[in-house]
């Protein structure tokens, strides 16, 4: 192990095994001013990028008829805590092919296990 990896050891935050396909629910730290809030983002996980403190996730859901995606650095501060609703069958990494597909289309076949 080398020294930057040494280092970045130190900045890893622990959060639960997910993979894409699954819903997931974020909590995010919100600043506004002075004050800070929690706010959920819940949605379908479309990709995971590897990568230790560089990791990160994009998030795909439908708000108001409205497709909306955020991409959250896996290991970052402002992420209070992270919960895997739903666990789905997929068979592939990226899920770019959600961004076509509306409604029923649009859905996940669960796996069986959820939690």
């Amino acid at each position: 192990m080398g020294a930057i990896e040494l280092v970045e050891q130190t900045q890893l935050t622990e959060r639960p095994a997910m993979k894409s396909g699954d819903t997931v629910r974020v909590h995010v730290k919100i600043r506004e001013g002075d004050k800070e809030r929690i706010q959920i983002f819940e949605g379908v996980v479309i990709g995971l990028h590897r990568g230790g403190t560089r990791a990160s996730f994009t998030v795909r859901k439908v708000s108001f008829g409205q497709g909306v995606e955020r991409i959250f650095p896996l290991h970052s501060p402002t992420i209070q805590k992270v919960e895997v609703m739903r666990s789905a069958k997929v068979r592939r990494a990226k899920l770019y092919y959600l961004r076509n597909l509306k409604g029923k289309a649009a859905r996940m076949k669960d796996s069986g296990k959820s939690q």
